[in-house]
């Protein structure tokens, strides 16, 4: 797929943002479990250059971490 926009890297989220998780499988460090592509959730906090979302998946709320190159604004 060639290389992502630096732009995308370098995008910040707020906590309570709703996100959506869209692997880029250009960047392979960072990805979240493939079961979360296409998931809609909300940023709960900021692990270094990572996100926390909290996505609703089969009725709990799972916790993913992911790196801002696999999210987009919901």
């Amino acid at each position: 797929r060639g290389l992502s926009p630096i732009t995308r890297a370098l995008q910040s989220f707020d906590e309570g943002e709703q996100v959506t998780i869209v692997i880029d499988s250009g960047v392979h460090s960072g990805q979240p479990h493939k079961r979360f592509h296409g998931s809609t959730g909300v940023v709960a906090e900021k692990r270094g250059r990572a996100y926390v979302v909290d996505v609703r998946f089969g009725g709990k709320i799972k916790k993913a971490i992911v790196l801002p190159e696999h999210l987009r604004r919901a």
